[in-house]
């Protein structure tokens, strides 16, 4: 499982380095995609092919299913951790989710969100306020 928060530095070759608690369960190739609220989804690629084929099974005839397809995998690319446990962020995903030289890792269970460190702060301070009204909302469906 991938859980917790970790600043790292995207150096000036655009490499990352993962955290090392993730590195055995995520394992030497990944896919990084253009994710919500401009951050980066990494995917360990059997968690990719759990995804990708719920995505490919929605209708064609949608033009919302032809916008999820086009946003998650045309922008994907597999990238290989490095024997320093790094992986290379292109430039298009770099731009894409404004990364400065700060970033966070956060784990979220079946994926890594990266995020510039400022956004998050500003993302999770903003979630953190609404935390007692997203849980009302999530119990009455049942979910907590």
């Amino acid at each position: 499982m991938l859980i917790g928060e970790y600043v790292h530095t995207l150096d000036p070759k655009k490499r990352l380095s993962l955290p090392s608690k993730w590195r055995a369960k995520m394992g030497k190739k990944l896919i990084v995609t253009r994710g919500f609220d401009n951050c980066l989804f990494v995917y360990a690629r059997a968690e990719w092919q759990t995804l990708t084929d719920k995505v490919v099974g929605l209708p064609l005839g949608s033009a919302d299913t032809r916008s999820v397809h086009r946003f998650f995998l045309s922008g994907a690319v597999e990238v290989e951790v490095d024997k320093a446990g790094r992986i290379l962020v292109p430039d298009y995903l770099k731009e894409f989710a404004k990364l400065k030289t700060k970033v966070v890792l956060a784990g979220l269970h079946d994926r890594v969100e990266i995020w510039d460190e400022k956004k998050w702060n500003d993302y999770k301070k903003k979630i953190e306020e609404q935390a007692d009204s997203l849980a009302e909302k999530l119990g009455s469906v049942g979910a907590l």
